[in-house]
């Protein structure tokens, strides 16, 4: 029987891991992982389920993770020892929780399978622990029970904030300020949110999430100013980041709705190519609907003729659409992704709520939106850089004053990939993980090498890794005749970093990268 230890196998996976981001990777563990069960290696298999889970969420695919985690905990419960690791029944916790939340941001995740994983999470962690309870609280809400959903937030918010199967602690609170103002009460959502907005960011995604959650509230409750100064500032961060999607639909409602029709329709014009490729069905539901709102509203106003371009995607050509066309296509996005919710979910629930969205009025007269470099201090400052050897969250912020301490010239793309050519290597630097502690470099050689010389390219690559302890190098191949060569590194911070220990990071990719890119060139 072929076990961990047959390095055949172990190698494979190990290989696999180390392949780009993609469909290819997620295929090779796929097989890897089945080989494993074929040939009785539950240690591998459930590596490589790991692994394989870890990148479906590193594609913004969550719904995908749902089979992986499921066989993950069968194999556990015949061998409850490969849980023995450190922090490793944790992570398969923490696994199931995300295939659990998979559900609500897509309809391809059968409510059944859900059900399941949760009640199965509920046994492993007791009936009220806090990530059981919010994830009951958020289910009851997606259907639209609201009663049941009230009552699992009395023991959400009752449970431990700091339990690491609960996502991020930072987050919580705008995530039920985001429930209470869709139950209709925008004063206990803006309480909610004020221990983040009055103190420290307890994570790296605020506080513009919780800026952006109390948008609405602000405007319902007649704070229609401090809205205007909590859209703007959070909008400059999440205007390019793309996990900040979900984000943009409280944005254009809140132009929609403070009155601010036509920066409304800049936004949306800025951001509409995004719609394209979501993070999931639920917030491009939620960003069609609010930019319907916005382009029905700002027709109404006077403003139907102005056109925005659309990209083209798929079969839909580019084109110049006027706001009033652009209305009805957004309305036919989010109707339909809605009536799809439903259909899986036996209810009426969402359909209803878009509905609602596209029935609203203005809240309030438009203010003067201040600008960008001029925003009052009335919120917590942003926090400034940390001291040379004081640990901090890994940053885009602190990657690039990294490479401007080096004097480094760069590009950060719209997904906060960071750029840049040093000799004969292009270096990508991402941020990695479900809070983006993971700093990965990426380093690709600007030679290339005909595919009949794959034999070469990997005893090339085969050499590199035997004798360099980084990067790790590889081939890929880009299916158009010739082959890549690239290398990677990966660092877990999840323990945060000082600048100048991040500067010695980045310092060590670009020169290996460089150095690895250089031996390629070098090549006969």
């Amino acid at each position: 029987m072929t076990t961990s230890r047959d390095r055949g196998l172990a190698d494979a996976l190990a290989d696999g891991r180390d392949l780009p981001d993609g469909e290819a990777r997620c295929a090779e563990l796929e097989r890897i992982a089945a080989r494993a069960d074929a040939t009785g290696d539950p240690h591998t298999g459930l590596a490589a389920r790991f692994a394989l889970v870890e990148a479906y969420l590193h594609l913004g695919e969550r719904w995908r993770t749902v089979e992986p985690v499921r066989r993950c905990l069968a194999t556990v419960d015949r061998e409850p020892g490969l849980l023995d690791a450190p922090g490793a029944a944790e992570r398969l916790r923490r696994h199931q929780r995300q295939a659990v939340e998979a559900l609500f941001g897509t309809p391809r995740v059968a409510l059944d399978q859900a059900r399941s994983l949760l009640d199965d999470l509920a046994d492993r962690l007791g009936p009220h622990a806090g990530p059981v309870a919010e994830l009951r609280c958020r289910l009851a809400d997606h259907l639209g029970d609201e009663p049941t959903a009230r009552r699992e937030y009395d023991r959400w918010s009752a449970g431990d904030a700091a339990d690491p199967v609960a996502g991020c602690a930072g987050c919580a609170p705008a995530r039920r300020a985001e429930l209470l103002a869709g139950w209709g009460e925008p004063v206990a959502a803006l309480a909610v949110l004020e221990p983040v907005l009055d103190g420290e960011p307890a994570c790296t995604d605020q506080p513009e999430r919780a800026l952006a959650a109390g948008l609405l509230p602000w405007l319902r409750t007649g704070d229609a100013a401090r809205a205007a100064r909590a859209h703007v500032r959070a909008y400059r961060r999440h205007r390019a980041e793309r996990a900040a999607f979900p984000q943009l639909a409280a944005h254009l409602r809140f132009c929609a709705l403070g009155g601010h029709l036509a920066h409304g329709l800049d936004v949306l014009a800025e951001q509409l190519p995004r719609l394209d490729h979501p993070a999931d069905d639920l917030s491009a539901m939620e960003f069609a609907a609010a930019g319907a709102l916005l382009c029905g509203l700002a027709a109404e106003a006077g403003l139907g003729g102005r056109r925005i371009h659309r990209p083209g995607h798929g079969p839909r050509p580019a084109a110049d659409v006027d706001v009033a066309t652009l209305a009805g296509q957004l309305q036919a996005v989010a109707t339909t992704l809605a009536g799809s919710f439903d259909a899986r979910n036996g209810t009426g629930h969402q359909s209803g709520r878009i509905a609602s969205w596209l029935a609203e009025r203005p809240l309030a007269e438009p203010v003067p939106l201040p600008a960008e470099d001029d925003i009052p201090g009335d919120y917590a400052a942003e926090p400034g850089p940390p001291g040379e050897e004081e640990p901090a969250p890994l940053s885009l912020r602190m990657l690039t004053a990294a490479l401007d301490a080096r004097g480094d010239a760069y590009l950060v793309e719209p997904d906060g990939t960071v750029v840049g050519r040093w000799g004969e290597a292009v270096v990508q630097f991402r941020r990695l993980g479900p809070q983006g502690e993971v700093l990965h470099a990426r380093a690709v050689a600007l030679r290339r090498l005909p595919a009949a010389r794959r034999a070469e390219a990997y005893a090339f690559c085969n050499a590199w890794n035997h004798d360099r302890l980084l990067p790790a190098a590889y081939v890929h191949d880009p299916g158009d005749g010739t082959l890549q060569l690239a290398a990677d590194v990966t660092t877990d911070l999840a323990y945060g970093v000082a600048r100048a220990q991040l500067v010695v990071l980045v310092t060590a990719a670009v020169s290996t990268g460089a150095a690895f890119a250089e031996a390629v060139a070098a090549l006969p």
